[in-house]
């Protein structure tokens, strides 16, 4: 099995945090979202080789993948010309061969990937069934379950299997092939080619395409989602509390995620919070919130907050003189 993960995005909807690091470093419940998406991968098949597609800032993956992966054999290749998915993917012709996944970074799935070494079909696209499929990529099918042909935001509510973005072909080849002859055809969508439509040109060929259910897609794509991925991450399998209940000076309410290094003085932790490694907390209160690695924060009270790398709060302690049946109500803006 080889993989292929295209990373070269500039991760928009995520700033000011991908300013200065990939969104795939973003952390999650302890680890950066490609962390999550390596474990899972390699717990679950055998893989001769990983091919990243970087793009900016792309030297702190190679980074981060051979100083947490050093047994990992990975390749390196730069999507210059942001022009879409399918040419992505053709960066790595020639690098891989025969049965391939493809994970696009900002999706987390509890896809059963053991059981496409003994995949007979040409390829498996997994979706998940939604609402409403307008804003999404969907699959229709034919008589026999396989997939007749990919539609890109449809008009209407008539197929609602979602592309989460991951995919298995048995032939990388053919995909690749695929791919260039999209490319040739100039089929673009605002100036992207679609791997979707790579896929369509595969079924025009007489690929046997099946679509593969999962349960939970979880996406990294805004704060917001990466806050609601952490959440689900730290409530299965990822909470550490036991680690730190009975310290001085401490309180936690699971779930939480805290590096062993992470310095914390007077301050309740959680639930739902994730503090990195080398964090400083002091007089605080964390909730459904992410702080990562080195980050600084000094009295305050915190939910639904992305903190970025290095980054100093430090804010003061307030006092009050409130009388019976008063209210005291800071809202979402500080006021």
């Amino acid at each position: 099995m080889n993989v292929i993960i295209p990373l070269a995005g500039f991760g928009t909807r995520l700033r000011p945090h991908t300013y200065s690091k990939p969104k795939p470093l973003v952390s999650v419940a302890g680890k950066p979202v490609l962390g999550h998406i390596l474990d899972r991968v390699l717990s679950a098949v055998s893989v001769d080789r990983f091919v990243f597609v970087v793009g900016y800032l792309g030297e702190q993956i190679e980074q981060y993948v051979r100083a947490n992966y050093p047994h990992l054999r990975g390749a390196y290749v730069e999507q210059k010309e942001l022009n879409g998915q399918a040419p992505a993917i053709l960066l790595a012709r020639g690098l891989v061969h025969g049965p391939t996944l493809i994970i696009f970074v900002d999706t987390l799935a509890d896809a059963d990937l053991q059981a496409l070494e003994r995949e007979s079909s040409d390829g498996v696209i997994f979706v998940k069934e939604v609402d409403d499929p307008r804003r999404f990529g969907v699959v229709q099918l034919d008589a026999q379950g396989y997939i007749a042909r990919f539609i890109e935001k449809p008009s209407t509510f008539e197929n609602r299997l979602a592309v989460i973005g991951m995919y298995y072909v048995r032939d990388a080849d053919a995909l690749m092939d695929a791919c260039a002859t999209l490319i040739e055809r100039g089929v673009k969508i605002k100036n992207e080619y679609f791997l979707a439509d790579a896929f369509n040109i595969m079924i025009e060929r007489g690929a046997k395409l099946r679509p593969q259910t999962v349960n939970v897609w979880l996406d990294c794509g805004t704060a917001q989602a990466v806050l609601e991925t952490n959440r689900y991450l730290l409530a299965h399998g990822h909470d550490n509390s036991a680690l730190w209940r009975g310290r001085a000076g401490v309180v936690v309410v699971p779930p939480v995620n805290i590096h062993p290094s992470a310095h914390i003085v007077n301050s309740v932790i959680g639930p739902n919070a994730s503090i990195g490694e080398g964090c400083h907390i002091e007089h605080s209160v964390i909730r459904e919130s992410v702080v990562e690695s080195g980050a600084q924060v000094i009295d305050h009270v915190m939910a639904n907050s992305l903190i970025g790398r290095d980054a100093v709060l430090i804010g003061r302690p307030r006092r009050f003189n409130v009388g019976d049946s008063s209210v005291v109500d800071f809202d979402e803006n500080g006021r």
